[in-house]
């Protein structure tokens, strides 16, 4: 499993001793060899197939805004590559996490290149969209105010606990990735109409949950105080 040959693994104690001795011939190497190794095994498990989708979704954010604006950002065409580019980066961000979570590919470079792909492509978009003035600043304010604001929040009460992920959360993130598809293609007529509405259940959405997570980051602070609290008495005792 760890890829070290049988006959090293097996090996008679007097061996196993010399490799290990600091001061004995040819020690040197077999440790050497084995933080090689170790740093093999750690760079393989950093290009697994969630890291990978995670990196393709942040290779796209240029790519999304380069068509958004090309042409003076009106050009149908143009738009509609972008919001292929956009599907792309939200079909990515959905696998990317179960892969991970199911096939235990969690690494540090994902916890934290994930959030910020997330983060990268929706705010390109939406500030792409108001820059054209087909979103209104403020709904752009709203919704990156929140997932900066929350992202800051998670950081602040981590030394208590980890806030989950809601439902509420991810029927957020499903009517944001809908409502800002819908802008992003040139739409006319009753689906102009319809990405109106979308894009307003899409900002309840937003401070509706947004709160809420306000609401379990007091709670879960109020908790750990007080769980930490008779230790620190004691201890002082």
């Amino acid at each position: 499993m760890t890829g070290v040959p049988a006959s090293a693994a097996g090996g008679s104690p007097s061996a196993k001793g010399a490799a290990g001795a600091p001061g004995a011939p040819g020690g040197a190497k077999p440790a050497r060899g084995g933080k090689l190794g170790a740093a093999a095994v750690n760079q393989a498990s950093l290009w697994n197939i969630a890291n990978i989708l995670t990196m393709i979704r942040l290779v796209l954010v240029p790519g999304f805004v380069a068509l958004m604006l090309a042409d003076g950002g009106y050009d149908p065409a143009m738009r509609a590559w972008a919001w292929a580019a956009f599907a792309v980066a939200m079909i990515t961000d959905i696998f990317d996490g179960h892969l991970a979570r199911t096939y235990n590919l969690v690494t540090d470079f994902g916890k934290i290149a994930d959030p910020i792909a997330d983060k990268a492509i929706m705010g390109a978009a939406l500030i792409c969209l108001s820059y054209l003035g087909d979103l209104p600043w403020w709904v752009t304010g709203v919704i990156l105010g929140r997932e900066l604001g929350i992202t800051l929040l998670r950081f602040l009460v981590i030394r208590y606990g980890v806030i989950p992920a809601s439902r509420g959360g991810k029927m957020k993130t499903l009517a944001q990735g809908a409502a800002v598809g819908m802008y992003v293609l040139a739409l006319t007529g009753p689906l102009a109409t319809l990405r109106f509405w979308v894009m307003a259940v899409a900002v309840v959405l937003t401070v509706v949950t947004g709160l809420d997570y306000v609401r379990q980051a007091i709670v879960l602070r109020r908790r750990g105080i007080a769980e930490r609290r008779p230790a620190a008495e004691e201890a002082e005792r």
